[in-house]
């Protein structure tokens, strides 16, 4: 059908068919867009992007009320044409994953000037007409990172081939991403075969793929996580991104999903001692961040009803808001509670978490 005689829905679902059917490459370099967000919690998408890909990335996008410092330099739509961008991309993960209708001038624009828009919202770029129409008339591509395979099955908690590692937390965003990405790159460092297994949209940019498992229908959680990381070969790790956390009344369902369907071998607790009540809860209806023996016997609990042999190697810390006397102390602290070793992936690297997730493969 000609494009001038289809309407908007007709070309909205065209080009989501594409983009669900076809391997999607990222067309380097980006303008990160951060929109009206003021907190880097919110901001975790962009953010890691810089971290992980700084190459790619161009510079960044705020709107009025912005509160992100991202150390790329401010740039406007027209600018970021002129310097090579190639795509736009929402650096934002908001609770419930909507695009606020005052994103939407900014990213019409960019679509106009040919940048591809990249979301890794639950909401559909597909879904707004004023969008689909500029891209459709510059070329530009709508590109919904959440966007999950299709015909995923149950899980079935057969054990798989290979070795798993699968980072949790005590809340969101305390450097689950991180920490996984940081335990693959010393694995291969030292020679041992090793992937990121990407399960959320920042990872999955990153990775350049991956399943967006809070995305994925209830039922098939476990299943999609069995997917993410399939049979083996006995000496290899899939080094498995974490969502969520399991004492988190709003994300438990995804954390819980990807534990059972991940069978891991080992696991990393991710914790940042900054925060004493969980994220996205406020008002009277805060609720506390649960110890660190508590959270790992919470998960040690679920994760044994599908691997007996599960086991804690390590705490992962975000330190970033704490002094580096108060770190030391933190340290101390957790390694006495937990028997575990402590470490900060971007300070101090994870070796010592390595160190003990090699020392106990005999036993796995």
């Amino acid at each position: 059908m000609p494009l001038a005689s289809q309407t908007w829905e007709e070309r909205a679902y065209n080009m989501q068919s594409e983009v669900r059917l076809n391997s999607v490459q990222l067309k380097p370099p980006y303008l990160l867009f951060f929109g009206d967000v003021k907190d880097k919690g919110h901001a975790k998408t962009g953010l890691g992007l810089i971290h992980w890909r700084k190459d790619f990335c161009v510079g960044q996008l705020c709107i009025h009320g912005c509160g992100i410092g991202s150390g790329l330099p401010d740039m406007t739509i027209d600018e970021a044409a002129a310097a090579g961008a190639g795509s736009i991309v929402i650096g934002v993960a908001s609770e419930g994953g909507s695009i606020p209708p005052q994103w939407l001038d900014s990213l019409v624009h960019a679509a106009r000037a040919g940048l591809d828009v990249v979301s890794g919202m639950h909401a559909r770029l597909v879904d707004f007409p004023e969008l689909v129409d500029a891209a459709q008339k510059s070329g530009a591509r709508l590109i919904d990172i959440r966007t999950p395979p299709k015909e995923i099955p149950i899980g079935s908690g057969v054990k798989r081939s290979g070795k798993r590692l699968l980072t949790v937390g005590t809340d969101c965003a305390v450097g689950k991403k991180y920490t996984a990405l940081a335990v693959e790159k010393e694995l291969r460092l030292r020679g041992i075969n090793a992937d990121f297994r990407a399960s959320g949209q920042t990872g999955i940019m990153i990775a350049g793929e991956g399943i967006p498992i809070d995305s994925v229908v209830s039922d098939f959680l476990s299943g999609a996580a069995e997917m993410l990381s399939p049979e083996a070969p006995d000496d290899h790790w899939d080094i498995i991104e974490g969502q969520g956390a399991l004492s988190h009344p709003s994300f438990a369902g995804v954390s819980l999903g990807l534990l059972h369907g991940s069978q891991p071998d080992a696991l990393i607790l991710c914790h940042d001692p900054s925060r004493t009540h969980l994220l996205g809860t406020g008002g009277e209806s805060r609720f506390e961040i649960l110890p660190l023996t508590e959270s790992i016997q919470q998960c040690l609990g679920l994760a044994r009803r599908v691997n007996p042999n599960a086991r804690f190697v390590g705490v992962s810390i975000n330190t970033s808001e704490i002094s580096a006397d108060e770190q030391r102390r933190l340290y101390e602290q957790y390694a006495l509670e937990t028997g575990l070793p402590v470490a900060d992936p971007i300070r101090d690297g994870v070796s010592a978490i390595v160190d003990n997730l090699l020392s106990g493969e005999a036993n796995l």
